[in-house]
């Protein structure tokens, strides 16, 4: 199963930029306020004991600082390709006072870590918005170690019919609401709505982990599968 968001790199790359300081907001308001729960329910389903975790499209650095503070004892590297998340995130790592917590530019489609370099890779939010996911699926794979674990956080189109027509509705007035609060970032913000819509189905993305060549994945929905969580491991 191929999939491409048809979105040129550079332009993802320009609107995460552009949208950096109102992200934690949006991310807010587009999750009614659960994001931070999910990221903390996608850490629990981590089994291991690991030494090397890497926290990809790490964006303003939430996950990756969660991270650091539930295993201690290792060491995190958060990447993302948005320079003016990063610049937030730094800040944020900075305040938390974390000591083995790194932020780090970077591809998730070509990644520069030698192969079984992590115990764990996590990524939320951040899937839909590369332009081949199954290129990062891929590079996860080849950079976990035997064992190692993968936990994707991610938004999806609802599928329940009942439940749709609330979250279309939802996003109807939300829209354009946050154009108005955010007229020169309409765009931008358009962009994050329109990638959960063009996304694959939760089922499929257990197919593409398959593809991939993880074992053992599990599914956890979140908000009437509004989210979820995605697990797999390497062999």
């Amino acid at each position: 199963m191929a999939l491409t968001n048809k979105v040129p790199e550079k332009d993802v790359r320009n609107t995460f930029n552009t949208i950096a300081n109102d992200y934690d907001k949006m991310n807010s308001i587009m999750s009614l306020g659960t994001h931070n729960k999910w990221r903390v329910k996608a850490t629990d389903m981590i089994s291991n004991h690991p030494k090397r975790i890497l926290d990809l499209c790490c964006g303003t650095a939430d996950w990756t600082i969660l991270l650091g503070k539930k295993f201690p004892l290792a060491r995190v590297s958060g990447m993302d390709f948005s320079q003016e998340m990063l610049k937030i995130g730094q800040s944020k790592v900075g305040q938390s006072g974390l000591a083995n917590v790194e932020l780090l530019a970077g591809d998730a489609m070509n990644l520069t870590f030698l192969d079984n370099s992590f115990d764990v890779v996590t990524i939320g939010f951040g899937l839909r918005n590369v332009p081949d996911a199954n290129a990062v699926l891929r590079e996860i794979y080849r950079v976990l170690k035997p064992g190692g674990q993968i936990v994707c956080l991610e938004a999806y189109k609802v599928e329940t019919p009942v439940i749709r027509l609330g979250w279309q509705v939802y996003f109807n007035k939300l829209m354009p609401m946050m154009g108005k609060l955010f007229a020169s970032k309409k765009d931008e913000y358009q962009y994050l709505d329109d990638s959960v819509n063009k996304f694959v189905s939760i089922s499929q993305l257990v197919e593409m982990y398959h593809q991939a060549g993880f074992e053992n994945v599990e599914v956890k929905d979140l908000m009437f599968k509004a989210a979820a969580i995605h697990f797999g491991e390497k062999k």
